[in-house]
Protein backbone atom coordinates (compact mmCIF):
# COMPACT_ATOMS: atom_id res chain seq x y z
CA UNK A 1 0.00 0.00 0.00
CA UNK A 2 1.37 3.62 -1.05
CA UNK A 3 2.73 5.05 2.14
CA UNK A 4 0.55 8.34 1.95
CA UNK A 5 -3.02 6.06 1.76
CA UNK A 6 -1.58 4.22 5.05
CA UNK A 7 -1.32 7.14 6.54
CA UNK A 8 -5.12 9.00 5.21
CA UNK A 9 -6.11 4.87 6.83
CA UNK A 10 -4.37 5.63 10.33
CA UNK A 11 -5.45 9.46 10.45
CA UNK A 12 -9.45 7.65 9.70
CA UNK A 13 -9.24 5.49 12.36
CA UNK A 14 -8.08 7.78 15.26
CA UNK A 15 -10.75 8.29 17.82
CA UNK A 16 -12.59 11.35 17.95
CA UNK A 17 -11.76 13.33 21.52
CA UNK A 18 -15.08 15.39 22.28
CA UNK A 19 -14.54 19.00 22.71
CA UNK A 20 -13.85 20.51 26.25
CA UNK A 21 -17.31 22.99 25.69
CA UNK A 22 -18.91 19.50 25.03
CA UNK A 23 -17.72 17.73 28.01
CA UNK A 24 -19.86 17.75 31.04
CA UNK A 25 -18.80 20.25 33.97
CA UNK A 26 -18.96 19.49 37.48
CA UNK A 27 -22.39 20.49 39.13
CA UNK A 28 -21.83 21.92 42.47
CA UNK A 29 -24.55 22.26 44.88
CA UNK A 30 -26.52 25.00 45.52
CA UNK A 31 -24.40 26.74 48.36
CA UNK A 32 -25.43 30.21 50.71
CA UNK A 33 -23.73 32.08 53.19
CA UNK A 34 -25.05 34.83 55.65
CA UNK A 35 -24.21 37.56 57.55
CA UNK A 36 -25.98 40.08 59.41
CA UNK A 37 -25.33 43.97 58.98
CA UNK A 38 -26.82 47.43 59.76
CA UNK A 39 -26.90 50.67 58.05
CA UNK A 40 -28.24 53.97 58.60
CA UNK A 41 -30.83 55.30 55.78
CA UNK A 42 -32.68 59.07 56.46
CA UNK A 43 -31.74 58.85 60.60
CA UNK A 44 -33.15 55.23 60.37
CA UNK A 45 -31.26 51.77 61.17
CA UNK A 46 -31.85 49.53 59.26
CA UNK A 47 -31.16 45.81 60.07
CA UNK A 48 -30.50 43.28 57.26
CA UNK A 49 -28.85 40.07 56.33
CA UNK A 50 -26.52 39.84 53.34
CA UNK A 51 -26.47 36.35 51.67
CA UNK A 52 -24.01 35.24 48.90
CA UNK A 53 -25.15 32.00 47.01
CA UNK A 54 -25.69 30.29 44.19
CA UNK A 55 -28.71 28.61 42.98
CA UNK A 56 -28.78 25.66 40.20
CA UNK A 57 -30.91 25.85 36.60
CA UNK A 58 -31.92 23.04 34.59
CA UNK A 59 -33.11 21.80 31.14
CA UNK A 60 -36.39 20.26 30.42
CA UNK A 61 -34.68 17.21 31.53
CA UNK A 62 -34.26 18.35 35.21
CA UNK A 63 -30.79 18.29 34.87
CA UNK A 64 -28.55 21.19 36.37
CA UNK A 65 -26.65 23.26 33.46
CA UNK A 66 -26.17 26.33 35.07
CA UNK A 67 -25.27 27.79 38.54
CA UNK A 68 -26.52 31.19 39.06
CA UNK A 69 -23.95 33.18 41.26
CA UNK A 70 -26.55 36.06 43.39
CA UNK A 71 -26.16 38.59 46.55
CA UNK A 72 -29.28 39.20 48.25
CA UNK A 73 -29.85 42.09 50.95
CA UNK A 74 -32.96 41.58 53.27
CA UNK A 75 -34.64 43.56 55.72
CA UNK A 76 -34.36 41.37 58.94
CA UNK A 77 -37.71 41.20 60.94
CA UNK A 78 -40.06 42.16 57.63
CA UNK A 79 -43.29 40.47 56.96
CA UNK A 80 -42.31 38.65 53.56
CA UNK A 81 -45.87 38.63 52.38
CA UNK A 82 -45.41 42.20 51.87
CA UNK A 83 -42.31 43.34 51.93
CA UNK A 84 -40.95 43.92 48.11
CA UNK A 85 -38.21 42.10 46.37
CA UNK A 86 -36.19 43.27 43.43
CA UNK A 87 -33.94 41.61 41.57
CA UNK A 88 -31.43 43.77 40.02
CA UNK A 89 -28.96 43.19 36.97
CA UNK A 90 -26.61 45.09 34.85
CA UNK A 91 -26.68 44.55 31.18
CA UNK A 92 -23.91 44.60 28.53
CA UNK A 93 -24.61 41.58 27.41
CA UNK A 94 -22.03 40.22 29.50
CA UNK A 95 -21.82 42.18 32.58
CA UNK A 96 -22.27 41.16 35.97
CA UNK A 97 -24.45 42.96 38.10
CA UNK A 98 -21.23 44.07 40.40
CA UNK A 99 -22.37 47.83 38.75
CA UNK A 100 -25.50 48.61 40.07
CA UNK A 101 -24.50 46.12 43.21
CA UNK A 102 -21.53 47.89 44.75
CA UNK A 103 -21.96 51.31 42.56
CA UNK A 104 -25.61 51.98 43.31
CA UNK A 105 -28.00 50.04 44.78
CA UNK A 106 -26.75 48.55 47.33
CA UNK A 107 -26.44 48.92 51.40
CA UNK A 108 -22.56 49.20 51.02
CA UNK A 109 -20.78 50.70 48.63
CA UNK A 110 -16.88 51.32 46.40
CA UNK A 111 -16.72 55.10 47.23
CA UNK A 112 -15.54 57.11 44.09
CA UNK A 113 -15.10 60.55 43.06
CA UNK A 114 -17.25 60.45 40.85
CA UNK A 115 -17.98 62.45 38.95
CA UNK A 116 -14.03 63.51 39.16
CA UNK A 117 -11.28 61.07 38.10
CA UNK A 118 -10.91 57.99 40.35
CA UNK A 119 -7.28 57.84 41.51
CA UNK A 120 -5.58 54.71 41.31
CA UNK A 121 -6.37 52.02 44.98
CA UNK A 122 -6.71 51.71 47.32
CA UNK A 123 -10.41 51.60 47.84
CA UNK A 124 -12.59 51.59 50.37
CA UNK A 125 -16.03 50.29 50.72
CA UNK A 126 -18.47 51.98 52.97
CA UNK A 127 -22.02 52.15 53.96
CA UNK A 128 -24.67 53.48 51.55
CA UNK A 129 -27.06 55.76 52.40
CA UNK A 130 -28.81 56.21 49.50
CA UNK A 131 -29.73 51.99 49.44
CA UNK A 132 -33.28 50.66 48.43
CA UNK A 133 -32.64 48.46 51.24
CA UNK A 134 -35.30 50.47 53.48
CA UNK A 135 -37.77 49.92 50.67
CA UNK A 136 -37.14 46.79 49.16
CA UNK A 137 -35.37 43.39 49.32
CA UNK A 138 -32.19 43.21 46.73
CA UNK A 139 -30.82 40.59 45.04
CA UNK A 140 -28.05 41.20 42.84
CA UNK A 141 -27.69 38.36 39.79
CA UNK A 142 -24.94 37.96 37.67
CA UNK A 143 -25.90 36.69 34.45
CA UNK A 144 -24.33 33.64 33.12
CA UNK A 145 -20.77 33.33 32.68
CA UNK A 146 -20.33 36.90 34.40
CA UNK A 147 -18.81 36.65 37.91
CA UNK A 148 -18.98 33.61 39.36
CA UNK A 149 -22.38 32.42 37.28
CA UNK A 150 -20.92 29.25 35.53
CA UNK A 151 -22.11 26.99 32.76
CA UNK A 152 -22.35 23.67 34.77
CA UNK A 153 -23.39 19.77 33.86
CA UNK A 154 -24.44 19.35 30.47
CA UNK A 155 -25.29 22.72 29.95
CA UNK A 156 -23.83 24.30 26.48
CA UNK A 157 -23.24 28.06 25.68
CA UNK A 158 -26.44 27.90 23.63
CA UNK A 159 -28.40 27.27 26.41
CA UNK A 160 -27.84 30.98 27.90
CA UNK A 161 -26.23 33.27 25.24
CA UNK A 162 -28.96 34.61 23.07
CA UNK A 163 -32.19 36.86 23.43
CA UNK A 164 -34.91 34.37 24.38
CA UNK A 165 -32.33 32.07 26.25
CA UNK A 166 -30.96 34.35 28.43
CA UNK A 167 -34.73 35.38 29.68
CA UNK A 168 -35.40 31.94 29.91
CA UNK A 169 -32.38 31.41 32.25
CA UNK A 170 -33.17 34.71 34.51
CA UNK A 171 -36.44 33.28 34.92
CA UNK A 172 -36.30 30.15 35.58
CA UNK A 173 -33.37 31.54 38.58
CA UNK A 174 -36.23 33.85 39.66
CA UNK A 175 -38.57 31.24 39.63
CA UNK A 176 -35.94 29.11 42.29
CA UNK A 177 -35.36 32.03 44.37
CA UNK A 178 -39.05 32.78 45.36
CA UNK A 179 -39.47 29.24 45.56
CA UNK A 180 -36.12 28.44 47.51
CA UNK A 181 -37.16 31.39 49.54
CA UNK A 182 -40.62 31.86 49.71
CA UNK A 183 -41.29 34.89 48.49
CA UNK A 184 -43.97 33.82 46.10
CA UNK A 185 -46.49 36.70 47.67
CA UNK A 186 -44.34 38.72 47.74
CA UNK A 187 -44.43 42.54 45.51
CA UNK A 188 -42.01 41.76 43.11
CA UNK A 189 -39.87 43.79 41.10
CA UNK A 190 -37.25 43.66 37.70
CA UNK A 191 -34.52 46.41 38.02
CA UNK A 192 -32.40 46.20 35.05
CA UNK A 193 -29.79 48.95 33.72
CA UNK A 194 -28.81 49.16 29.87
CA UNK A 195 -29.60 45.74 27.71
CA UNK A 196 -30.96 44.87 31.02
CA UNK A 197 -33.67 47.24 30.51
CA UNK A 198 -34.08 45.05 27.27
CA UNK A 199 -33.92 41.75 29.44
CA UNK A 200 -36.15 43.16 32.03
CA UNK A 201 -39.12 43.78 29.27
CA UNK A 202 -38.79 39.92 28.07
CA UNK A 203 -38.59 38.98 31.36
CA UNK A 204 -41.19 40.45 32.86
CA UNK A 205 -43.55 38.97 29.69
CA UNK A 206 -42.16 35.76 30.53
CA UNK A 207 -42.80 35.19 34.20
CA UNK A 208 -46.24 36.73 33.69
CA UNK A 209 -46.38 33.07 31.56
CA UNK A 210 -44.77 31.07 34.44
CA UNK A 211 -47.62 32.55 36.59
CA UNK A 212 -45.51 35.00 37.85
CA UNK A 213 -46.52 38.54 37.94
CA UNK A 214 -44.19 40.90 38.68
CA UNK A 215 -45.87 44.57 40.03
CA UNK A 216 -43.40 46.83 38.21
CA UNK A 217 -40.45 47.37 36.42
CA UNK A 218 -37.19 49.90 37.17
CA UNK A 219 -35.39 50.78 33.46
CA UNK A 220 -31.97 52.18 33.94
CA UNK A 221 -30.75 53.82 31.36
CA UNK A 222 -33.07 51.89 28.61
CA UNK A 223 -31.97 50.21 25.94
CA UNK A 224 -35.42 49.46 24.33
CA UNK A 225 -35.04 50.48 20.75
CA UNK A 226 -31.94 49.95 19.25
CA UNK A 227 -32.96 52.02 15.44
CA UNK A 228 -33.61 55.03 18.03
CA UNK A 229 -30.43 54.56 19.97
CA UNK A 230 -27.84 54.10 17.39
CA UNK A 231 -29.40 55.80 14.51
CA UNK A 232 -29.71 53.84 11.11
CA UNK A 233 -28.66 55.31 7.59
CA UNK A 234 -29.66 57.42 5.87
CA UNK A 235 -31.18 58.58 9.43
CA UNK A 236 -28.17 58.80 11.07
CA UNK A 237 -28.29 60.13 14.48
CA UNK A 238 -30.91 62.91 13.76
CA UNK A 239 -33.52 60.97 14.11
CA UNK A 240 -32.39 59.67 18.37
CA UNK A 241 -32.74 63.69 18.86
CA UNK A 242 -35.75 64.12 16.96
CA UNK A 243 -37.72 61.30 19.06
CA UNK A 244 -35.98 61.80 22.59
CA UNK A 245 -36.65 65.14 23.23
CA UNK A 246 -40.83 64.29 23.92
CA UNK A 247 -38.87 62.06 26.59
CA UNK A 248 -36.55 64.82 28.00
CA UNK A 249 -39.13 67.68 27.87
CA UNK A 250 -41.44 65.31 30.20
CA UNK A 251 -39.02 64.92 32.41
CA UNK A 252 -37.85 68.67 32.87
CA UNK A 253 -41.95 69.50 33.60
CA UNK A 254 -41.98 66.37 35.69
CA UNK A 255 -39.24 67.78 37.99
CA UNK A 256 -39.68 71.22 37.57
CA UNK A 257 -37.01 72.41 35.71
CA UNK A 258 -38.57 74.15 33.05
CA UNK A 259 -38.23 77.96 32.61
CA UNK A 260 -41.47 79.98 34.15
CA UNK A 261 -44.16 80.21 33.46
CA UNK A 262 -44.06 75.57 33.72
CA UNK A 263 -47.16 74.24 31.39
CA UNK A 264 -50.05 73.68 33.42
CA UNK A 265 -50.70 70.68 31.11
CA UNK A 266 -48.56 67.94 30.17
CA UNK A 267 -50.37 66.14 27.20
CA UNK A 268 -50.42 69.73 25.77
CA UNK A 269 -47.05 70.96 26.03
CA UNK A 270 -45.84 67.75 24.67
CA UNK A 271 -48.17 67.91 21.81
CA UNK A 272 -46.04 70.97 21.09
CA UNK A 273 -43.08 69.92 21.65
CA UNK A 274 -43.56 66.85 18.90
CA UNK A 275 -44.62 69.49 16.48
CA UNK A 276 -41.53 71.31 16.83
CA UNK A 277 -39.17 68.03 17.18
CA UNK A 278 -40.83 66.78 13.98
CA UNK A 279 -40.74 70.19 12.31
CA UNK A 280 -38.14 73.06 12.81
CA UNK A 281 -36.10 70.97 15.04
CA UNK A 282 -35.92 68.08 11.84
CA UNK A 283 -35.01 70.90 9.47
CA UNK A 284 -32.39 72.31 11.79
CA UNK A 285 -30.74 69.09 12.20
CA UNK A 286 -30.74 68.62 8.72
CA UNK A 287 -29.03 71.99 7.91
CA UNK A 288 -26.38 71.90 10.32
CA UNK A 289 -23.32 73.98 9.82
CA UNK A 290 -25.59 75.71 7.11
CA UNK A 291 -27.74 77.19 9.97
CA UNK A 292 -28.42 80.86 9.88
CA UNK A 293 -27.93 82.45 12.87
CA UNK A 294 -31.30 83.47 12.83
CA UNK A 295 -32.01 79.63 12.73
CA UNK A 296 -29.57 78.76 15.01
CA UNK A 297 -31.25 81.22 18.22
CA UNK A 298 -34.54 80.31 17.57
CA UNK A 299 -33.83 76.52 18.00
CA UNK A 300 -31.73 77.05 20.69
CA UNK A 301 -34.42 79.62 22.24
CA UNK A 302 -37.05 77.01 21.79
CA UNK A 303 -34.75 73.97 23.15
CA UNK A 304 -34.19 75.90 26.22
CA UNK A 305 -37.92 76.47 26.44
CA UNK A 306 -38.56 72.66 26.41
CA UNK A 307 -35.89 71.19 28.65
CA UNK A 308 -34.44 73.78 30.77
CA UNK A 309 -31.17 73.38 29.94
CA UNK A 310 -28.54 77.01 29.62
CA UNK A 311 -29.01 78.43 26.33
CA UNK A 312 -25.13 79.03 26.04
Amino acid sequence: MPLHLLALVVVAQQPTHPTPDSLPKPVPAESSVVTPHAVTIDGQVIRYSARAGTLLVRNDSAAAIGSFFYVAYTRDGADLRKRPVTFVFNGGPGSSSVWLHLGSFAPVKVETNAPSFTPPPPYTVNDNPHSLIDRTDLVFIDAMGTGFSRIVGKGQPKDFFGVDPDIKAFGDFIVRYITVNNRWNSPKYLLGESYGTTRAAGLANALQGRGVAMNGLVLVSSWLNAFVDFGSPPNSLEITYQLYLPTMAASAWYHNKLPAPRPASLPAFLEQVKEFALGEYQQALSKGSRLSDAERTSVVAKLHAYTGLSED
